[in-house]
């Protein structure tokens, strides 16, 4: 059955709504899809469900194509469940949390790890019932800070999480294997969304995990960052990306003394750097880090940025960035750290970037309050430490564009902006030993399950289509996820008008193109904004003067209006099905209600 945009609700907007930032939350408001109820919080309406639905029959396609059973997890989970794997510590202020009328703590949940792991332990016993794939497509929830760009970055959202298990990782029925078919389920997905795409080293992030990959669709407003090397063979994003072998030597420092300078409450690179008329590139930045086994120092040249998930790797310990108040306590003038401080102050480690591990004479902290050194030097002042197992130089910096790409072969990365809409990772056994969830294997011995996890952002492929598909008219949709194939204008509203578009939507609807029918009684040009704003792949317009030559008007959004056409009324669905037909298979013809 066609729709009639009078029995529906399709608010359309003339202006752009002053909130929005980037094209997808513009056009999205515009055009009637979303509606904001407060920050980073929005109601679907018909238009966008219908859309989103469509994505959401794609997944559910492949999904079950792999193997996947579907199964919904609660929304609201016990903050003692998170705290089993450290993550309610990890999600720190992300989790909206309450407490219900038993005095028990709750979240709303912003993944499910934890709940899908429990439920596994308390059935599968034996390695025979794996290897198993589930999934789910539920809301979750995270209490995002800066919640920005529309359905992009908000609070709720609808997620697709799939999660595997498995008794290794290698092998038939390994993690391996199932993180493949998840990958290629994944390309499928996004190549039916008809979305171009490219997938990335990631970092695993909260989740955790030993390896991930995102996917990622690439668009200037993106709210990430990519390096990709200039021959193509190797794409990351800006936490996971490494940079190529740069040479480093301590040797051929400066011959002058040390220079101290009163820098009274210039604590940052760039409030030095302006005061002392010198680049960052000439400062050395001296990071307090904490890990397990103590205090680390991390020192970077001065307009980089340290990447806490290399110098994990690195350190092969979880580290972060120390509190000021006990690093302080500990002796660090913190904002004002040189390198030396590792001769008076007991570390586990000091860690130097390559591009800070060169011998010149360099700006750094004076290891006392508001004072800085020039003419740092790092055999000089740092003396034999250099020479023990204290310090070592290793990459632990965010790469920039520009850097050397990490395969060595003489190319450099170039930094692209991308959206995430999926994100795989191979867990390993983390949750699976927090949670006590392990099985029998073949000798009857109890081994730790292992596990993989993969989840798609429905909403988010709604807006990266957008993002990358649209014009100043207003959306251009892929086939696969517009929320109706064909849109009908009828110019007026005679009975006879009215028949005939009914009787072609009805034959449309046959072949398995959804319709929507404009029967609004208004003027053709405002029928036709909205039609450019809605972005349905095809337009039929119905008008007595197409009538009377037994035709209609067809006119492909992407191809824009100078491309109309007439096409007698007898090859309309023919014509239709044919200009749809090369973007869709035969599973994405089915209208999304009959699903």
């Amino acid at each position: 059955m066609p729709t009639w945009w009078t029995k529906t609700l399709i608010p359309t907007l003339r202006q752009d709504p002053a909130e929005a930032e980037v094209p997808s939350h513009r056009l999205m408001l515009r055009a009637g899809l979303i509606r904001q109820l407060s920050a980073g919080i929005y109601t679907y309406l018909p238009l966008g469900w219908r859309a989103l639905n469509k994505v959401i029959g794609i997944i559910r396609q492949e999904m079950d194509a792999v193997g996947a059973a579907e199964l919904l997890m609660p929304a609201v989970e016990p903050i003692d469940l998170l705290s089993r794997t450290g993550r309610d510590v990890e999600y720190g202020d992300l989790l909206f949390q309450l407490v219900d009328r038993r005095g028990q703590r709750q979240a709303l949940a912003p993944t499910h790890e934890e709940v899908i792991t429990e439920a596994l332990g308390a059935y599968v016993e034996s390695y025979r019932q794996l290897p198993l794939s589930l999934y789910q497509i539920q809301t979750k929830y995270r209490d995002e800070p800066r919640p920005r760009a529309g359905v992009l970055r908000s609070r709720e959202f609808i997620m697709k999480d799939a999660y595997s298990f498995h008794l290794a990782v290698d092998g038939p029925g390994g993690l391996n294997e199932g993180y493949d078919r998840m990958y290629d389920a994944y390309c499928r997905i996004f190549d039916r969304c008809g979305l171009r795409y490219e997938v990335v080293e990631a970092e695993s992030g909260p989740i955790g995990g030993s390896a991930s990959h995102e996917f990622m669709v690439l668009c200037d407003s993106g709210e990430d960052t990519i390096l990709k090397s200039q021959r193509g063979d190797y794409a990351a994003n800006i936490d996971k990306c490494g940079i190529g072998d740069r040479p480093w030597s301590y040797d051929g420092g400066p011959a002058t003394a040390l220079d101290e300078v009163h820098t009274p409450g210039l604590s940052g690179i760039d409030d030095v750097a302006a005061f002392l008329e010198i680049t960052p590139a000439e400062m050395l930045k001296t990071l307090v880090c904490r890990s397990d086994d103590g205090w680390v120092l991390a020192v970077l040249r001065g307009e980089h940025d340290l990447n806490e998930g290399k110098l994990r790797d690195v350190l092969g310990v979880p580290v972060h960035l120390a509190d000021d108040v006990p690093a302080r306590a500990a002796g660090f003038a913190i904002g004002f750290v040189s390198p030396a401080v590792v001769n008076s102050i007991p570390l586990a480690r000091m860690v130097v970037d390559p591009d800070a591990a060169q011998g010149r004479a360099w700006v750094t902290g004076a290891d006392r309050v508001d004072y800085h050194v020039r003419n740092f030097d790092w055999r000089r002042d740092v003396g034999d430490a250099l020479q023990g197992d204290l310090v070592r130089v290793a990459d632990i910096r965010k790469a920039v564009d520009g850097d050397p790409s990490p395969k060595n072969d003489g190319t450099t990365l170039r930094a692209v902006r991308g959206i995430e809409v999926g994100h795989v990772f191979k867990l390993g056994t983390k949750y699976s030993e927090a949670m006590g969830f392990s099985v029998l294997d073949e000798t009857q011995k109890r081994r730790p399950v292992v596990m993989g996890c993969y989840g798609i952002g429905p909403g988010r492929i709604l807006a990266a289509a957008i993002e990358t598909s649209h014009d100043d008219d207003g959306i251009i949709w892929p086939p696969a996820i517009a929320p109706f194939l064909v849109q009908i204008v009828p110019i007026r509203l005679d009975a006879a008008l009215c028949k005939t578009c009914g009787d072609l939507a009805g034959q449309l609807g046959a072949a398995g193109l959804d319709v929507l029918i404009d029967d609004r009684p208004e003027r053709p040009g405002v029928k036709f904004k909205d039609a450019d704003l809605v972005g349905c792949p095809i337009r039929l317009t119905i008008s007595e003067k197409t009538m009377a030559r037994d035709s209609v008007e067809l006119t492909l959004r992407a191809a824009g209006r100078q491309k109309a056409q007439m096409v007698p009324l007898s090859e309309a669905v023919a014509r239709c099905r044919e200009a749809v037909n090369c973007q869709l298979s035969a599973a994405d013809l089915i209208p999304a209600a009959s699903r």
